[in-house]
């Protein structure tokens, strides 16, 4: 397993008088030929969601950026996994802010596939990219110290349904990282708030892009989010004939379960843009 040196690029950047960061340098996340293609929860589609060998099948198809979500123990030790119970998908219950890195690590999703930690994913996989969904406040501080330790500054975007989740993230963080909207924004956008306001407030708070539902990602919407220097990506997609449709209206970037599907969109338009030595990126 391949790790990174945890020494930071540059110094942090400057705190404004409400505690936000101003970024100098935008955020290198982005940075790969769009359209985007975001593997959700690992690609669940094909292997049980959030594990392991989802994130390992999305890999190989080429992917650039993979989707997850996470929570702490109580410990402290970050996963990724998407409910804050293991109920759900799991051989095992509790809540995971209750139970020690080594309970949750005795759970199997699908009763096969162990819980991934994220330290994990971001040192197996140095050069991809990762989509973060910050899923509980108690994660909050062991995330900012794990993406200090791996040096993971541009290559995670960091979302949350929660503006309060990701306000205080935002301020934990020495130096900024790229975010998604949070829900006030999307409705400002929706709203025809002037771009111009927009765009200036985006760029104060490392906003970089909207991460919407479909039935968010219009045509106004999306030509909205490009004026106020935003990326849209959009979630959860799984038909090809919805992808397609997307990618006419203009959307950056789909997050999918079906992650074969979509690459196969992409090959067909001409728009696949897989990471290099990925095995099964350009399949015959």
């Amino acid at each position: 397993m391949r790790s990174r040196s945890a020494r930071p690029r540059g110094d942090p950047a400057p705190i404004d008088p409400l505690g936000l960061h101003t970024r100098r340098v935008p955020s290198r996340f982005l940075d790969h030929p769009r359209p985007l293609a975001f593997a959700h929860r690992g690609g669940a589609g094909h292997f049980p969601e959030n594990s392991f060998k989802a994130f390992e099948h999305a890999v190989g198809l080429g992917y650039a950026y993979l989707e997850t979500d996470v929570h702490a123990t109580a410990d402290g030790t970050v996963v990724a996994f998407h409910d804050k119970t293991l109920d759900r998908v799991t051989d095992s219950a509790g809540a995971i802010a209750e139970l020690t890195a080594a309970q949750v690590a005795a759970a199997r999703i699908a009763g096969s596939e162990p819980i991934p930690l994220l330290a994990d994913l971001l040192m197996t996989w140095p050069e991809h990219r990762f989509n973060i969904d910050v899923k509980d406040e108690p994660v909050i501080g062991p995330l900012v110290d794990l993406l200090k330790a791996t040096n993971s500054w541009d290559r995670v975007c960091i979302t949350s349904f929660s503006g309060r989740r990701l306000n205080a993230t935002r301020r934990l963080l020495p130096q900024p990282v790229c975010m998604a909207t949070p829900p006030a924004a999307v409705g400002a956008i929706s709203a025809g708030t002037p771009a111009r306001v927009l765009a200036e407030r985006f760029a104060r708070l490392s906003i970089q892009c909207a991460q919407v539902p479909q039935q968010v990602a219009t045509r106004q919407f999306i030509r909205r989010a490009h004026a106020a220097g935003l990326q849209v990506h959009v979630w959860t997609v799984n038909d090809a004939t919805s992808m397609a449709s997307l990618l006419d209206l203009g959307a950056d970037g789909i997050m999918t379960d079906q992650t074969e599907a979509l690459r196969d969109v992409l090959i067909a338009r001409g728009q696949w843009h897989p990471m290099r030595g990925s095995w099964l990126a350009n399949p015959d």
